[in-house]
């Protein structure tokens, strides 16, 4: 699995750096084909999409292939802030960083990188934040100009006097109407796609195993690298796939947007470290579902409430802003998980006869399982995951709790 990944970020690595090439050797070619309208908007689709499902890669190649493509000083110095070298050679270095964690970090005991998996979530966050924000916009915009440019019609309109010598008056740029329509639907185009993409970090958070992370990094730089090299074939077979892959961002919109909110309350228990100064309410504790309730999707956030003869209900609002609804939580066999990133709520499962994941505990109830459990009249707490594996090696190897003396 490693080498597979690497092997697929060094082909799309070349197929990266090979672009400016064939950018300039199509430009001197006499049989290169015209621009059109249509050609412009695709690559401009395909961009978009690119920079959707890896922002930190996507902007730096953007801007790399930019300053290449860029053949005097005058036209260096007039390009956007991300094709400086100060930036996409910081953002290529980052990304290799990224890489070598994620090689390396399959050969490291399970929990050891999950301190770095959260970086790279919170990184992820940031600069697509920072990609919606300044970069698309720039681009749909230098887009528009090349659009107008192409159709004939020109990115200027010159108005003149009517006297014998016609001399212009007056020049405005007209390409201000298509970036202002262009511009709102790229940003939503991306924060679809980017959404979708920023699921994996936080399924990566969630996976106590390197090679079920190693496997979604290689699925998300393989479309990556499909993308640029379809775009680089045939611009409209690229955009094509863009539009296959933003619809289908579309269509899990709902399941990304529940994960996004979940990496971002678990990334800022952990960095602000707020299971110390955290203090448990005596009723409407925020959590999350493990699991589907009464037909509500998994990782909903929400309170968990109780009544006054026992019943759990958790209250939520869907999206987040629309108005509070609230389902009925099963209460047979609870018992709290004590983990050791975060905890969770068991409960048992009548089908399997099984204990399952009933709720989700954010990280900062860690050290506060026992007075959760109390609050909400559960019978007591267990090990579960990477703290239930330690405490049976220290079990196996002799080092756990001695058994009590026969009476």
């Amino acid at each position: 699995m490693k080498r597979f990944t690497l092997l697929v970020a060094l082909v799309f690595g070349l197929t990266l750096l090979s672009l400016p090439l064939q950018a300039q050797s199509a430009a001197k070619s006499e049989t290169k084909a015209a621009k059109t309208p249509g050609l412009e908007l695709a690559a401009l689709a395909t961009q978009v999409t690119g920079i959707a499902i890896s922002p930190m890669l996507g902007v730096s190649a953007v801007g790399a292939y930019q300053y290449i493509q860029a053949s005097t000083p005058e036209e260096k110095a007039a390009l956007p802030w991300f094709a400086h070298p100060s930036f996409w050679v910081l953002g290529i270095l980052l990304v290799g960083a990224v890489a070598a964690k994620d090689t390396l970090g399959a050969t490291l005991p399970p929990g050891w990188k999950k301190p770095l998996d959260i970086l790279e979530t919170i990184e992820n966050k940031v600069s697509g934040l920072v990609a919606a924000g300044a970069v698309i916009p720039s681009l749909v915009t230098l887009g528009s100009k090349l659009i107008m440019e192409s159709s004939g019609l020109g990115a200027t309109v010159e108005l003149h006097s009517t006297g014998l010598a016609m001399l212009p008056v007056a020049t405005f740029d007209t390409s201000w109407l298509l970036s202002i329509l262009m511009v709102p639907l790229s940003v939503a185009v991306f924060a679809v796609v980017w959404l979708s993409s920023h699921a994996i970090n936080v399924l990566i958070l969630l996976s106590p195993w390197g090679a079920i992370d190693a496997l979604l990094k290689g699925l998300r730089t393989s479309l990556l690298g499909l993308v640029t090299a379809t775009a680089w074939i045939d611009p409209v077979v690229g955009a094509t796939l863009s539009v296959v892959i933003i619809l289908l961002a579309y269509l899990t919109a709902g399941w990304a947007f529940r994960l996004s909110v979940l990496g971002s309350v678990f990334c800022w228990d952990f960095f602000t470290v707020r299971r110390k100064r955290f203090k448990l309410l005596a009723d409407g504790n925020k959590i999350f579902t493990a699991v589907e309730i009464d037909g509500l999707p998994r990782r909903t956030y929400g309170r968990l409430s109780q009544t006054a003869d026992g019943a759990l209900t958790l209250k939520f609002r869907p999206w987040l802003l629309l108005p509070e609804r609230e389902v009925a939580v099963p209460r047979e066999g609870l018992v709290v998980g004590r983990g050791v990133f975060y905890s969770e709520v068991l409960g048992h499962n009548e089908k399997t006869d099984q204990n399952r994941t009933l709720l989700l505990l954010p990280p900062r109830y860690l050290g506060h399982e026992e007075l959760f459990a109390r609050t909400y009249r559960i019978s007591g707490t267990c090990e579960v995951g990477l703290r239930k594996a330690w405490s049976w090696i220290k079990e196996a190897v002799g080092f756990g709790p001695k058994k009590a003396a026969a009476a």
